[in-house]
C-alpha cells in the first residue's frame, strides 16, 4: 500500500512491531516512514552497546523490509534531521517512544517544543516501561526510595493488554534517502572483540520471544533459587533485548504472570526482577543525579580512591581473586556478566579496593551489550554502598565465600580463567581474543596473585566507613 501523507516514525529504542505504541499511533495516520537517528548521544554509547545497537539495527531493517517498508538511516541532531524528513516529505506528525534518562528527555523536550512551534504534531509514547516514573507515588504523592514499597505498589496494577503489530504498513510516494548502516561503522571500537561476542549474541524480536518462551517452558520453575548461581542456565538473558526494545516489557510481564498463576514456583521472583528494572528507571527520572553523582549527599566527602593500577588489574582480569576476574571475563568473551557475578566485582572495586564506583559504572557502560543506563547506575550505587536501598551499605561481599557458595564446583571460575583450568575450553581461551592487544595477555602466563588481601581490604573499608560515620 501507499500513500502521499506520511507520519514520521522516530525509531530509538523500540526495534519491534509487536506491542508498540508509537509504531501503532503512526500506523492509524497512514503512510509511516521509520528513522533511526544517530545522534551526538548515540555516538556516545559505549563500544559493545554501540556495536550490538548496529546489529539490531540490521536485522531491524530486514523486518521493515519484509513488510514493504525500509528504516532510513540518518546522522546528525535529531532535530535538523526530523525537520530535513519533514521538508522532503510533507509529514506533519512525529512519533516516537520515550526515553528517560536526561540526556534524552533534554533533547526530546527541545525537540517536541521546536515542532510544536512550526506546527507540527510531536507526539511521545509509552513503551520502555511497564508504568511512566510519574504515575507510581506514595501514600503522600511523592516518589519511592525503596524497592519492596515500590513493587508492593505496582504488583497488583493492572498492565494493559500488549498492542498487535500493525498488519499492514503503509509506504510514502518517495522514500527519502538513507545512509547506509555500514558506513557508519558502529563496531568499530570493538575492534577483534566484536568476533568473540558475536557467538553469544541473540539479535531481533524473533529470537527474544524464543528466549522468553524457553525460559517459561524450563528454568523458570527453579528462577528464584538456581538464578544465584552462575554456572547454571537459570535466567532468561532477555536484558539484552530489552535494551534495545526487541521485547516490550508489556510481553514479558503478561507472559511471566500467566506462568505464576500457572503455579510456575519462579514466575513471581522473576517479575520482580522486571520491576526491579523499573524501579531503577522510576529513581532516574525522580533523582536524575543517580546516574552522575552519589545519591546519599554524605556519601560526597568519601575518599574514593581515583583510577590507577589496581582499577587496572579489575578492569583485565587480573586481580588474582578468581571469582572477580571470572565475571570481568565473561563480560569480554560474552558481552554479558551474571547478575551475582556483577554485585562481587563491584563490591571488589567498591569496597576492597576502594574506587570509585564510576570508574566501574564507565567501564560497564563501554563493554555490555545489555548496558542500561538506569539500571547500571543504580546497581553500581547499591554496591558501592551510596544509593538507594543499599542498607547495610557496610556490607562487603566476600568474594571467596560467595564462590564456596554458588560456585562450590569452579565450574564457573575454569569456565572462564584459563590459568586455573586443568584443559582451558573455548570460552577460556577466547577472553585473551576479546581484550585489547595493548593489555598482552596470554593464556600461557601465570596467574597473578592477589592484588590484597580479602581480609585486609575488608578491614579498609570498615575503617573508612567508620570515618565517614564520625565525620557525618
Amino acid at each position: 500500500m501507499s500513500s502521499q501523507a506520511s507520519t514520521i516514525w522516530w525509531v530509538r529504542r523500540d526495534l519491534r512491531l509487536s506491542d508498540n505504541p508509537a509504531l501503532v499511533a503512526a500506523a492509524a495516520q497512514g503512510a509511516v516512514l521509520p528513522v533511526f537517528i544517530l545522534d551526538a548521544e548515540t555516538q556516545d554509547l559505549g563500544a559493545a552497546a554501540k556495536w550490538r545497537l548496529g546489529l539490531g539495527l540490521a536485522e531491524f531493517s530486514e523486518i521493515l523490509a519484509a513488510r514493504g517498508s525500509r528504516l532510513i538511516l540518518r546522522l546528525g541532531p535529531a532535530l535538523d534531521v526530523i525537520r530535513d524528513l519533514i521538508a522532503q516529505t510533507g509529514a506533519q506528525s512525529v512519533h516516537w517512544g520515550r526515553l528517560y534518562n536526561p540526556q534524552s528527555n533534554a533533547r526530546d523536550q527541545a525537540v517536541k517544543a521546536a515542532l510544536k512551534a512550526e506546527g507540527i504534531a510531536a507526539v511521545s509514547h509509552p513503551g520502555h516501561l511497564l508504568h511512566e516514573p510519574w504515575q507510581v507515588e506514595t501514600g503522600s504523592g511523592g516518589f519511592y526510595r525503596v524497592y519492596t514499597p515500590f513493587w508492593n505498589a505496582v504488583r497488583g496494577r493492572d498492565i494493559a493488554p500488549c498492542l498487535p503489530a500493525p498488519q499492514t504498513l503503509s509506504s510514502p510516494l518517495v522514500w527519502p534517502v538513507s545512509d547506509r548502516l555500514a558506513d557508519w561503522n558502529m563496531g568499530q571500537a570493538m575492534n577483534r572483540g566484536a568476533a568473540v561476542v558475536q557467538g553469544h549474541v541473540a539479535v531481533g524480536a524473533a529470537r527474544a520471544q524464543a528466549r522468553l518462551q524457553q525460559f517459561l517452558a524450563g528454568a523458570v520453575g527453579t528462577y528464584k533459587t538456581a538464578r544465584d548461581f552462575p554456572s547454571q542456565p537459570a535466567t532468561s538473558r532477555l536484558s539484552e533485548n530489552l535494551t534495545y526494545g526487541e521485547i516490550g516489557p508489556r510481553e514479558i510481564w503478561h507472559a511471566g504472570f500467566a506462568a505464576m498463576q500457572g503455579g510456575q514456583a519462579g514466575a513471581e521472583h522473576f517479575l520482580k526482577e522486571l520491576v526491579w528494572r523499573e524501579f531503577s528507571y522510576h529513581l532516574l527520572h525522580h533523582t536524575p543525579q543517580i546516574a552522575t553523582r552519589n545519591w546519599r549527599p554524605e556519601w560526597d566527602s568519601f575518599p574514593w580512591a581515583g583510577d590507577g593500577p589496581k582499577a587496572e588489574a579489575w578492569r583485565q582480569g587480573r586481580t588474582g581473586v578468581p571469582f572477580v576476574d571470572a565475571g570481568m571475563r565473561e563480560m569480554y568473551v560474552t558481552g554479558t556478566m551474571h547478575n551475582r557475578a556483577r554485585m562481587i566485582v563491584g563490591s571488589y572495586l567498591t569496597k576492597h579496593l576502594l574506587t570509585d564506583w564510576r570508574i566501574g559504572q564507565q567501564w560497564f557502560a563501554e563493554c555490555l551489550i545489555d548496558w542500561d543506563p538506569a539500571a547500571n547506575a543504580l546497581g553500581w550505587q547499591w554496591v558501592a554502598g551510596c544509593g538507594p536501598d543499599a542498607a547495610p551499605y557496610f556490607r562487603v561481599f566476600n568474594p571467596e565465600t560467595q564462590a564456596e557458595k554458588f560456585d562450590a564446583n569452579a565450574a564457573y571460575r575454569r569456565r572462564f580463567i584459563a590459568e586455573i583450568a586443568p584443559r582451558p575450553g573455548h570460552d577460556a581461551l577466547a577472553f585473551f581474543d576479546a581484550v585489547p592487544r595493548a593489555w598482552r595477555l596470554y593464556p600461557t602466563a601465570p596467574y597473578p596473585k592477589p592484588l590484597i588481601g580479602l581480609a585486609d581490604g575488608r578491614a579498609a573499608a570498615l575503617a573508612a566507613y567508620a570515618a565517614r560515620d564520625r565525620t557525618a
